[in-house]
C-alpha cells in the first residue's frame, strides 16, 4: 500500500489499514474483532498469506455468512459467531495485530451496535495478547445513538494504558459534518 498522505489526508479506514500493513506480513496471527461486511478480513488474510492465521468475529450471522462467502477460499481465515468480547477463548497465544471497526454493520439493522462493556473486554485482551511492535487499530463511529458513549469509553481505556508498555495516537478529522469516525491506534512496545 502506498502512503495514504501523497495526495491528502486519508479516512480514518485507510490509515488503519497503513498502520496495519506496516506490522504485519506472511504468517502473522491477526484478528478482526468485527468482521462486518468481511473487507478488512480478508485485507488481512492477504497479509498474513496461507500461512497466517486470521480470527474473525461478529455477533450477527449475516456478517460471518457474507465473510464466509468472499474468504471460502482462504484457509488462513477461521469466523466465529461470537462477540469479540470472546476474542480469549479463540485466540489462546498471541497476536500481531487487531482491527476493531465500531458502530452498526453498514446495511444492516442499526439498533445492533459494539457497546463498551464488551469492547472494553475485548480490547483488554488483545492488549494481553498483542506481540512487541504489534498493533491494535480501533474505528470509533459517533454518529448513531449510543457512539458517543462507546468512544468516550474507549479512548479513556486508551488513555490509561501504561506508556512504557504501549504507545497510542489518535487521528481523525474535526472540520467534517456527519460525525466521521475517528481512529485509536495501540502500538505495543
Amino acid at each position: 500500500m502506498t502512503n495514504p498522505f501523497v495526495k491528502h489526508l486519508p479516512r480514518a479506514v485507510q490509515f488503519s489499514q497503513w498502520l496495519i500493513q506496516s506490522r504485519v506480513g506472511p504468517g502473522d496471527t491477526v484478528v478482526d474483532a468485527t468482521v462486518g461486511n468481511g473487507h478488512d478480513t480478508l485485507f488481512l488474510a492477504k497479509l498474513v498469506g496461507p500461512e497466517g492465521s486470521v480470527l474473525g468475529f461478529d455477533i450477527q450471522e449475516s456478517a460471518i455468512a457474507t465473510t464466509r462467502e468472499k474468504t471460502a477460499s482462504l484457509p488462513q481465515v477461521a469466523l466465529h459467531h461470537a462477540g469479540h468480547e470472546e476474542i480469549g477463548t479463540y485466540l489462546e497465544d498471541s497476536a500481531k495485530a487487531a482491527m476493531f471497526n465500531l458502530g452498526y454493520l453498514p446495511g444492516n439493522e442499526k439498533h445492533i451496535i459494539t457497546l463498551p462493556d464488551s469492547t472494553i473486554a475485548a480490547l483488554g485482551q488483545m492488549a494481553e495478547r498483542l506481540l512487541p511492535g504489534g498493533m491494535i487499530t480501533i474505528a470509533v463511529y459517533t454518529g448513531h445513538p449510543g457512539g458517543p458513549e462507546e468512544g468516550r469509553a474507549v479512548k479513556d481505556w486508551a488513555e490509561a494504558l501504561d506508556q512504557t508498555c504501549f504507545s497510542v495516537i489518535e487521528y481523525g478529522f474535526v472540520n467534517q459534518k456527519n460525525s466521521p469516525p475517528s481512529l485509536i491506534a495501540i502500538e505495543r512496545k
